[in-house]
């Protein structure tokens, strides 16, 4: 759904979706395209979470809550210069994104990445130097709860190229003029 007087340079997404999805990529060629700064949700997992994944191992809520904090402060703080951000974020959980939703004083959108298990396992298997295995695809698979029919979500197809992934959410978020 598009935000209504909603300028991209005070707004907050969130390119969302599992590991392999493409939320960096994406991201960052959407920040480009908005000219909005990128911040790469990766980046600010603590170390404990990183080497928790990269060891194989599914992270708990208790794992990501003070991730969250991180990324809903980013948020605000850009907000409250009046400024736009674009970041990076599984948010796999409804209550993960309310939360986030309530530290933007829901000035948020999602750009909810969607693809088939067999996509994303052959995008996480074709990847190099990231820490996540696709061992844990499964387990986040299962974690996501779809955000069809929440306030300020498009859902766009991973099966394209990035351009055509970038278009089709600045459509559905209307900023594509």
């Amino acid at each position: 759904m598009p935000q209504e007087n909603m300028h991209a340079a005070t707004k907050a997404v969130i390119v969302m979706g599992v590991s392999g999805c493409g939320k960096s990529s994406v991201g960052e060629a959407l920040a480009s395209r908005l000219r909005l700064p990128f911040n790469e949700g990766d980046a600010l997992h603590p170390e404990s979470n990183v080497a928790k994944m990269a060891a194989g191992t599914p992270l708990t809520d208790e794992d990501r809550w003070p991730w969250l904090k991180v990324i809903g402060e980013r948020m605000a703080d850009a907000l409250a210069r009046g400024e736009g951000i674009v970041v990076s974020c599984s948010a796999l959980k409804k209550v993960y994104r309310d939360h986030l939703r309530a530290a933007t004083d829901a000035r948020l959108s999602f750009v909810y990445l969607e693809g088939s298990r067999e996509l994303l396992g052959r995008r996480m298997g074709a990847r190099t130097g990231h820490f996540m295995p696709l061992t844990l695809l499964d387990s986040q698979l299962a974690t996501l709860e779809v955000p069809t029919g929440e306030p300020g979500v498009v859902t766009v197809s991973i099966d394209q190229p990035v351009e055509g992934i970038v278009a089709d959410a600045l459509k559905g978020l209307g900023l594509d003029a």
